[in-house]
């Protein structure tokens, strides 16, 4: 596996959210494809690590999400997290995470738009941009039909992910 890439999901107020240290795989036309092998740990703020199953992350270039693809026993074989475009300085890339998740259920592949509560609060409670609140919402719509018809989610991270788990 490639370099060491420090992957940082930020809140809209600043404070630190998840973040780990993932190992550079590669790139092709959806993006940077980043690889958490089995033992990963991701860190929510300060709060204890977790060791999730292996998976890769896909870093988009100018897409309003970035999204994990998991290897079983996860609950979930695709997350998408809604976020702002993802920003590179280095072996560093941050965005800030705008709560609204599209996930895919591994076992019946059902798919589910998540957080809709904290993403109405966060509107409020952080004051997101109306133009902030438009590309999530567009995003998410966009998202969930093509989570189930285009790629990368429907093959593309399959050859990615076999790298890993």
């Amino acid at each position: 596996m490639g370099r060491r890439v420090r992957v940082v999901f930020t809140k809209y107020d600043g404070r630190l959210h998840w973040h780990a240290w993932l190992h550079w795989l590669g790139e092709d036309e959806h993006g940077v494809w980043l690889a958490a092998p089995s033992g990963t740990v991701w860190q929510r703020g300060s709060e204890p690590g977790v060791a999730l199953p292996p998976s890769v992350t896909l870093i988009p270039r100018d897409r309003w999400w970035v999204a994990a693809f998991n290897a079983p026993p996860a609950k979930y074989d695709m997350y998408v997290d809604l976020s702002t475009v993802p920003v590179w300085s280095g072996d560093e890339v941050t965005m800030i995470d705008l709560d609204l998740d599209v996930v895919r259920y591994r076992g019946d592949r059902a798919v589910r738009l998540l957080d809709e509560d904290e993403f109405a609060e966060h509107q409020i409670l952080l004051g997101y941009p109306e133009t902030v609140v438009q590309a999530v919402t567009e995003t998410a719509q966009r998202l969930l039909a093509d989570v189930v018809t285009a790629e990368p989610f429907t093959a593309a991270y399959r050859t990615w992910l076999a790298r890993v788990s």
